[in-house]
């Protein structure tokens, strides 16, 4: 599948984004795909308005978005490796469009919105884990702290956007079930072609992927030392990705007796949170191998500020641990993909991202096992439960960083190992 405006190959010197190299188009693409995901996050009090939805039939509804993500991180990267990047990337993208025209008819049907989340899940998986493998190949092998600090940057921003932007329309604007999700099916629409322009037929008839050898299924490649490595140090970085910003937009605003504008509030917590993932990302080069445990270090922080925050009911301690929160998420984003580009070949790039991926989603299941519990007057404790457990993942990966100092990374062996 192609782009707008990539095969016939005409006044192509008539478009000034042509002059941008090649993995711009990728970070259009990862951002267009990335905005959506959180665009739903500060209508829930709406939608339970609406539809007169309890606790948990919110939580089920987003939830469903595992359902869609796992099945398509699990298999776009391997698809993308066996049949090219781009044949899987750009459905990928539209269809996170979609999900978002899905969500238009949503408020009116319970069921409705069940199926835009599930879309948005098999959206969001192909296209993070292909987009990232795609700029990986371009930026090349010895460039992976750019190619990682880049992905994180458009991811990041992406995230942070989306419920800044639902939260602003939503609050002041008219329609607030609609408009923000237009905006998000244009935005993509937008991204497609500005990544379109920014290639030309030459440049987009090198579309990585496509070797005949790789597997269908989510291998990774790797030899015996790799995976050693994939097992004790990208799995608990993965796992902080997304469990840290996660607690904060959904668990943290719980401590707070009462919100005035909880909409703008939620769409403002959730882009310094997520925004702040975007803004370390110029700084992580300088840490070296430990990325992931400072991120790991500042999550453990995060949490801490919000547990302070109950007692004296303070909006402005939710936001400073959402920050650290989301800080900690970004480096341990940018940690991972790293090592991910690292470890991998061409030929398995997109499977060890897909990889990756899942774990980095498995901390979505914080939310749920923080609140499953207790209480919402008893959620400090196992808040101090995860600051203490990501304290001490911390020190793991800092033990892990040191090792590596003084050993030759692992890398994969070509595809077809196991």
């Amino acid at each position: 599948m192609t782009l707008p405006g990539i095969d016939d190959g005409t006044a192509a010197e008539a478009v000034p984004l042509r002059r941008l190299p090649l993995w711009w188009a990728a970070v259009a693409l990862l951002f267009g795909a990335a905005f959506g995901t959180n665009v739903a996050t500060p209508l829930l009090p709406l939608y339970r308005a609406a539809l007169h939805l309890s606790p948990s039939d919110v939580n089920a509804i987003f939830g469903v978005y595992a359902l869609g993500l796992a099945p398509s991180l699990l298999l776009g990267g391997p698809a993308s490796d066996r049949y090219g990047r781009l044949r899987v990337l750009v459905p990928s993208v539209v269809l996170a469009g979609g999900a978002s025209l899905l969500f238009l008819v949503g408020s009116d049907a319970t069921a409705l919105l069940y199926a835009a989340r599930f879309v948005q899940g098999l959206a969001s998986g192909a296209a993070f884990s292909v987009g990232s493998a795609w700029l990986q190949d371009i930026v090349g092998a010895d460039h992976a702290p750019a190619a990682a600090r880049r992905a994180s940057l458009a991811l990041n921003i992406g995230f942070c956007l989306g419920p800044l932007t639902s939260g602003l329309l939503a609050g002041y604007g008219p329609d607030p079930l609609t408009l923000p999700f237009l905006v998000h099916a244009v935005l993509v629409a937008l991204m497609l072609l500005v990544a379109g322009a920014i290639g030309g037929r030459a440049a987009w008839s090198g579309d990585h992927g496509g070797w005949r050898g790789a597997s269908l299924r989510p291998r990774t490649g790797l030899d015996r030392p790799a995976r050693r490595t994939f097992r004790r140090t990208l799995i608990p970085t993965a796992i902080c990705v997304y469990a840290f910003p996660s607690v904060t937009i959904t668990v943290l605003p719980l401590l707070l007796s009462h919100r005035d504008h909880l909409v703008v509030f939620l769409g403002v917590l959730g882009a310094v949170t997520l925004g702040m993932g975007a803004v370390v990302q110029p700084f992580a080069a300088r840490l070296g191998r430990y990325r992931g445990a400072v991120g790991a270090a500042l999550g453990a922080a995060g949490y801490a500020l919000g547990a302070l925050a109950a007692a004296p009911d303070s909006a402005g301690l939710v936001f400073l641990g959402g920050a650290s929160l989301g800080a900690g998420g970004g480096l341990c984003l940018n940690a991972g993909l790293t090592l991910v580009h690292e470890l991998s070949t061409p030929s398995t790039r997109g499977a060890c991202n897909g990889l990756f991926y899942t774990w980095a989603y498995v901390g979505f299941s914080a939310p749920l096992l923080t609140t499953a519990f207790v209480t919402t007057d008893h959620l400090v404790r196992p808040i101090l439960v995860l600051t203490g457990l990501s304290a001490l993942t911390a020190l793991w990966l800092a033990r892990s960083a040191r090792s590596a100092r003084s050993a030759r990374l692992p890398v994969a062996h070509p595809a077809g190992a196991d």
